[in-house]
């Protein structure tokens, strides 16, 4: 790999020169930009055709000289991924999408393809049986790159838009690219950072003629360097160089945009386009996924949410409320493996989520059948098994009281001609829902910048969670739950393998999302829930079957129900033991205790 990395470099030093060393008339950097896309996909494919290709098509071809030149792909690649995520995510999937299927919500399944599948058939060992398979894929790289090509030659980027896509890329690599979430094989996602970083810098420097962008230099530098400097992934402090380097970057590339009076994109996202940081108080915006585009969070909604969700007149029976199985003292949850159904017929299907942090999901209950908390606080309402009743008949007792018809006057000033129907009574508890959005723990605190905010254990346990562990790899940093960062719109779901019974022999029957996609790829899988506030919401998984966290981590150690002998033909986690220490186990956990909110 040095010598690949020495080739790197004097690539990086051709993409500067033409920016900057040209001697012809100065072009709008914007323009600029387009053209050194194009020749960063160039690079690729040539890459792919003139040497990864010729070598995979030998039926003796050397492993160790195709992981070479798979890693040196992947290096090419991340020349313009940030480009290619922002502007071409249809293309982008199949150059870089995860190995599995997935399925979408009309029920087609999309096969995987590209870097990530070729990663799986090099990876740990080459597996000669699929040559063929290797090739195909890497000839459909090379027909994506053509699609890459034709949408540059001919697009038109906006300056706000280059500013948007680099620094989401940098959230990418703090979130994403040092967890090793697109190359958990080859682990090489270090240098691909160092590498991505390398690529974006001449990119933006491109704007800055007559200011002073010394800071932003100095940034991309030494984050540069010290990915550089450590390319152990298992051994890399992922602590430091968030704190250290990356947060002091993503600032610095704000405020150089504010100085050149860059426009910034506006639209409603999850994480607000102003923020300097991805841990900024208000970085993420709780009313991200209203379900109704006009609505606004206000204090008459709110205080109006909250009296709903502790009031039984919402269950048919009138004896149940959210809050019960929802109560505050226990982050939300009820504490228990899985609650009484409310129409007397056994249990729930599943352990009760919390609600904290709940708005800051793309997608809703474990089988992610809903999108919007609106939804789910509809379908709660209206499921026989929950607080079986009705939207209509909840109407009907709201509307009957005059303390109720007061406050939805003044919450919803509509409602005094319309009624009080669906929107106003599930839109005020999901404004009161989005103030249980809260992100103020010693983890928030140390990465804020105050270094006693965690101990040394705890540190050890985020970097593990990070990076040996594979946890990053699922519960993406910071929120650590499911929704996939840096643009929050798709929300992952995963096939563990989850035993019906603790140190049992057979996986637990529900179906899960398999229920509502009937795709056999989504049989048993599972939202990734939120990791924050974890050690306050046990028992565990969708059907509580583990009662701490010490037998939680035992679970994904050994390589989840597949690792532990069950049969699952369809597990997303590895199958491979994770070989955590004892002492790792406890530093683990010990990090997990750390994102309990203050």
């Amino acid at each position: 790999m040095k010598k690949a990395w020495i080739i790197i470099v004097v690539l990086f030093a051709l993409v500067e020169s033409a920016f900057y060393n040209t001697g012809a008339a100065p072009r709008a950097p914007e323009k600029e930009v387009a053209d050194q896309i194009i020749i960063q996909i160039d690079s690729f494919s040539s890459v792919i055709n003139n040497q990864l290709l010729p070598e995979a098509e030998k039926r003796d071809a050397n492993p160790q000289v195709l992981r070479q030149l798979f890693i040196q792909s992947r290096l090419a690649y991340k020349k313009f991924e940030w480009a290619a995520e922002y502007f071409n995510p249809t293309i982008t999937v199949k150059v870089n999408g995860p190995p599995v299927p997935e399925s979408e919500p009309s029920g087609f399944v999309g096969q995987p393809l590209g870097l990530q599948v070729i990663e799986s058939d090099l990876y740990p060992r080459y597996d000669a049986s699929k040559r063929g398979e290797i090739i195909r894929d890497l000839k459909d790289l090379l027909f994506q790159c053509s699609a890459y090509r034709n949408y540059y030659r001919h697009v038109i980027i906006s300056n706000a838009q280059v500013w948007d896509a680099t620094r989401l890329e940098v959230f990418r690599i703090l979130t994403l690219g040092i967890a090793g979430f697109d190359a958990p094989l080859a682990k090489s996602g270090l240098t691909e950072s160092a590498y991505s970083l390398h690529s974006m810098t001449p990119i933006l420097m491109a704007y800055s003629a007559g200011s002073d962008d010394s800071n932003l230099r100095l940034r991309f530098s030494k984050a540069i360097s010290y990915l550089e400097a450590d390319t152990s992934f298992d051994g890399f402090n992922r602590a430091e160089f968030i704190t250290a380097y990356g947060n002091p970057l993503t600032t610095a590339i704000n405020q150089l945009q504010q100085t050149l009076k860059v426009p910034q994109i506006h639209s409603r996202r999850l994480l607000r386009q102003n923020a300097a940081t991805l841990f900024d108080a208000g970085a993420f915006d709780a009313t991200a996924y209203f379900a109704y585009p006009d609505d606004t969070l206000t204090t008459d909604k709110i205080a109006l949410g909250e009296k709903l969700f502790y009031d039984p007149a919402l269950s048919g029976s009138g004896n149940l409320s959210c809050a019960s199985c929802h109560q505050a003292e226990k982050a939300f949850t009820d504490g228990l493996v899985q609650n009484k159904a409310t129409d007397g017929h056994g249990i729930l299907l599943r352990n009760a989520p919390t609600l904290l942090n709940a708005a800051f999901q793309p997608a809703l209950f474990a089988d992610m059948r809903e999108t919007t908390l609106e939804g789910q606080a509809k379908d709660v309402i209206e499921s026989k098994h929950e607080l079986n009743s009705s939207i209509k008949h909840v109407s009907t007792v709201l509307s009957a009281n005059a303390v109720y018809t007061r406050l939805f006057a003044a919450a919803y000033p509509q409602s005094k001609k319309t009624g009080i129907g669906q929107k106003e009574i599930t839109g005020a508890l999901t404004a009161y829902v989005q103030t249980l959005s809260i992100l103020n723990s010693r983890f928030d605190e140390y990465m804020h910048g105050n270094q006693a905010a965690m101990d040394a254990e705890e540190i050890n346990g985020f970097n593990l969670f990070m990076g040996k562990a594979k946890c990053g790899t699922c519960h993406y940093m910071p929120l650590f739950n499911g929704a996939l960062p840096p643009t929050y719109t798709k929300m992952d779901a995963e096939v563990l393998g989850v035993p019906a019974k603790l140190n049992g022999n057979q996986v637990d029957s529900d179906p899960g999302r398999g229920a509502i996609t009937h795709a056999t790829t989504d049989d048993h899988a599972f939202k990734v829930p939120t990791v924050r506030n974890a050690a306050r919401t046990a028992p565990y998984m969708h059907n509580g079957v583990f009662a701490n966290l010490e037998e939680l981590v035992d679970f994904y150690n050994n390589g989840g129900g597949a690792g532990m002998g069950l049969k699952v033909p369809n597990q997303t986690l590895s199958s491979q033991p994770l070989r955590l220490s004892t002492e790792e186990k406890h530093e683990l956990i010990a990090f997990m205790k750390c994102l309990n909110n203050r």
